[in-house]
């Protein structure tokens, strides 16, 4: 089995818990509040400029050029249709960024300020591993819902499915998968933990999303 798999397994209650949500499950089907969505986009908008870093961080600490270009080729993505994204729904939901991280986004946020400087390739990877591969899990089922969705919901499934996206999650597993054999046994352990606590933090951020993040004005 590959590592990766192996990592999730050891977590599947809360991988399953975050990849199977009642707030992507409203989210797809429509009925999700715009308020809601607001809310939800302000704190996730929070997350990117720490998610650029650590991404950078990690195209710096690629063992080879062909390793890194797919990272590099990613955070221009992030850069790019992703920021822009979130402008434009944050415009048509009417409500500015937010100022202030709640707590589950704060707790999130730290993860990735601690994976981005322990300079360790293979902490860094768990972390990005984890943001992206639940986010295809959960999105990849709703892919053909989304052109009959409102903009700021549909361009959210599909920033987050398709082949192009999925190839993403492919790369940054494979480049996990790889480094993780190479690592002893506390390193390994390293590895788990910190996948596990961002699988956990993910399904925190959801519940936190369901019960309804304040909108900022």
């Amino acid at each position: 089995m590959r590592a990766t798999d192996t990592l999730q397994s050891n977590v599947a209650e809360d991988w399953h818990a975050a990849t199977t949500h009642a707030f992507t499950d409203a989210l797809a089907e429509g009925t999700l509040a715009p308020e809601e969505m607001a809310g939800y986009l302000q704190q996730d908008y929070l997350f990117v400029e720490g998610f650029v870093r650590l991404l950078a961080s990690a195209v710096a600490h690629a063992p080879s050029l062909a390793d890194a270009v797919p990272g590099a080729q990613f955070l221009g993505l992030i850069c790019g249709p992703e920021n822009t994204y979130f402008l434009r729904a944050l415009e048509a939901l009417d409500v500015p960024q937010a100022q202030e991280a709640a707590a589950e986004t704060k707790a999130f946020q730290d993860l990735m300020e601690q994976a981005r400087l322990s300079g360790r390739y293979e902490v860094m990877l768990s972390v990005l591993v984890v943001a992206e591969w639940i986010y295809l899990d959960w999105a990849t089922p709703f892919e053909d819902r989304a052109d009959d969705l409102p903009f700021w919901l549909g361009e959210w499934i599909t920033l987050h499915s398709g082949p192009g996206f999925a190839g993403v999650v492919a790369y940054l597993r494979g480049q996990l998968d790889t480094v993780f054999e190479t690592l002893d046994d506390a390193g390994r352990e390293d590895v788990r933990a910190t996948f596990a606590k961002a699988v956990a933090l993910e399904r925190a951020f959801f519940d936190a999303a369901w019960d309804g993040f304040p909108v900022h004005r």
